[in-house]
């Protein structure tokens, strides 16, 4: 009897732990099956954070006015077969190959295309020079589908912008114009444009580097200071925009780097075109100052007394550097009251000064420091000179 008693008492212990303990499993449950089922948490993260992006307003902003230049133009071409034209001239040597009498040089017409962006309300396009130079005919694809006939006010091979006109009954669409030099190295790059043909392709990606100077890039015939981004830039988007997270256009894209270091665009700043521009609706060509210097960096070893700066390898004889006092041998330390640690630093105070300007350097020569003043010319100038 006494056995029995114990055993239906722990019978009904474990009967109230085991109630108890469901009890606490259920209460658990239901304060937390609300909190995961709550409407809040349930939304996608897109309905919280928003379904478009950035790169969507931003788009929507400047992409009626970035277009599709098409151009083309007639090339004309001898059939000599590798052969000098003189022995083709000549009847005895046709007669003993069998070649035929050369007619009249065969014409075909070479297609290119590239991108750009519209700046001004009367059809103003802002691209760049390599993708209008020596063409016959220029055609703008919109956004819209409307094409329209274009004509090339001027182009700058040395700073690769070129402006090309509308044809036709504005207004235009037009994209808003940034200001470059507020960039900073890590900022939102939008690149906009027609890579291989297709029309408004758009990539993303970040400002990487600020001033690459084009000769560094390897490209020795262009004066440039450019943006780098890791933004796709393909061929065909040359002349588009690169656009902040914004919309607004802070460069114009002109080259991807290929083969070793792939997937490097570059661009050029917008505040930099902007003078271009200017310069080619006035004249149809731009003015680049010079002082008629070549210019190196300082090597190790080279007994200038200096560490940094541009030792001048050449003075252009009569040219501004000479009549300024510049000197073969002299180092330029200091430019405006900047010091210079290499060549692009000079270049660069070159053309802030201008074409007619003055530019103020400080050179070591010697050992000793020289204060000189010059007026820099207009390069197409003293070129011809």
């Amino acid at each position: 009897m006494r056995s029995s008693r114990v055993l239906a008492a722990a019978a009904a212990g474990l009967a109230t732990v085991t109630a108890a303990a469901t009890a606490t499993v259920t209460a658990t449950t239901a304060l937390v099956s609300p909190t995961l089922t709550s409407p809040g948490l349930a939304k996608p993260a897109a309905a919280v954070l928003g379904r478009q992006s950035f790169v969507a307003a931003a788009i929507r902003r400047a992409g009626p006015a970035v277009v599709t230049i098409d151009t083309e133009r007639t090339v004309q071409s001898a059939a000599t077969g590798g052969l000098p034209r003189g022995l083709l001239n000549d009847p005895l040597f046709r007669q003993f190959f069998g070649i035929p009498q050369q007619g009249a040089p065969s014409r075909r017409t070479e297609r290119g295309q590239g991108s750009g962006v519209i700046l001004q309300a009367d059809g103003l396009v802002l691209t760049n020079a390599h993708v209008v130079d020596q063409i016959d005919r220029v055609t703008v694809g919109l956004e819209n589908g409307q094409r329209v006939e274009g004509r090339v006010v001027g182009l700058d091979k040395l700073t690769d912008l070129a402006v090309v006109r509308l044809v036709g009954a504005g207004p235009w669409p037009v994209a808003p114009l940034g200001n470059s030099d507020a960039l900073q190295v890590g900022d939102w790059a939008i690149a906009v444009g027609n890579p291989f043909g297709l029309d408004n392709t758009v990539t993303l990606g970040i400002i990487s580097s600020l001033n690459r100077n084009a000769s560094k890039l390897g490209i020795t015939d262009k004066r440039l200071d450019l943006i780098q981004t890791d933004a796709a830039i393909n061929p065909g988007n040359s002349g588009g925009p690169l656009l902040n997270a914004d919309g607004e256009v802070v460069g114009i894209n002109t080259l991807v780097r290929s083969g070793p270091g792939a997937g490097l665009g570059f661009a050029i700043p917008i505040n930099r075109a902007r003078g271009i521009v200017s310069q080619l609706v006035a004249t149809g060509r731009a003015t680049h100052p010079m002082i008629g210097v070549g210019l190196d960096e300082v090597r190790a070893g080279s007994g200038s007394g200096v560490s940094q700066g541009a030792v001048v390898v050449s003075v252009q004889p009569n040219g501004p550097a000479a009549r300024g006092g510049l000197r073969t041998g002299d180092v330029i330390v200091a430019a405006q009251g900047a010091v210079v640690k290499d060549p692009s630093q000079v270049i660069n105070a070159v053309e802030r000064a201008g074409v007619g300007g003055t530019l103020n350097l400080t050179v070591n020569r010697q050992g000793a420091m020289v204060n000189l003043r010059l007026i820099p010319g207009d390069m197409a100038l003293l070129r011809q000179g």
